[in-house]
């Protein structure tokens, strides 16, 4: 968490120090980010940065718990999710990369998650290990399971799969805007080849 006096700077300036720590981020990865670039795009000094999130390792962790409550609440407000289990999933996916092309320094940070190694990859795995888990089930909450075969935990797991593989595949491209069109094309045809099964 930063500290109350990172709280009460004002908006400009916060706005600031996290794009400067967003771009560092998805550009560098936490092993290779500094702290004195950081503070050099922001135009603030190392010690007002340390006034304000105790070491690196605390901001990067407090930007992902931002950015992802931004990206969940955005996403909540802009998506109602259709009953049928395929179309509930494209129209998950399709709101996701319109998110991600909306927010482009956002959505490089986040992406750039997924990429890490060593030491802080084990923290992102121990601090977030179930998340992505909870947020497919959300996504079968309320699908109409009824024309499925297979038990929730199979289809969980499998939706699992295809999207978080598809989705690594999409963000190793990075152009968001030009890929859209043809990821959720090829999204349709795997959730069809899902549907009809293989």
């Amino acid at each position: 968490m930063p500290t109350k006096v990172f709280l009460e700077l004002d908006n400009e300036k916060k706005e600031r120090i996290v794009s400067a720590a967003l771009r560092e981020f998805a550009e560098y990865g936490y092993d290779n980010s500094s702290t004195n670039r950081i503070v050099k795009n922001c135009g603030i000094s190392k010690g007002s940065l340390f006034k304000y999130f105790e070491s690196k390792e605390e901001l990067y962790f407090w930007l992902i718990e931002t950015v992802s409550a931004e990206m969940a609440q955005d996403m909540a407000l802009s998506t109602e999710l259709p009953v049928g289990l395929t179309d509930r999933i494209k129209a998950y996916s399709a709101a996701e990369i319109s998110w991600y092309i909306e927010h482009p320094e956002k959505g490089s940070f986040m992406t750039g998650i997924v990429s890490e190694r060593g030491e802080i990859y084990e923290k992102l795995t121990e601090k977030y290990g179930t998340q992505g888990r909870e947020i497919y089930e959300a996504l079968l909450y309320g699908a109409d399971m009824s024309g499925i075969k297979h038990g929730r935990e199979d289809v969980l797991t499998v939706i699992r799969w295809v999207l978080e593989g598809f989705k690594r595949e999409f963000e190793a491209v990075g152009d968001t805007a030009k890929l859209k069109e043809e990821y959720l094309s090829r999204l349709d045809k795997y959730m069809e080849i899902l549907e009809k099964g293989l």
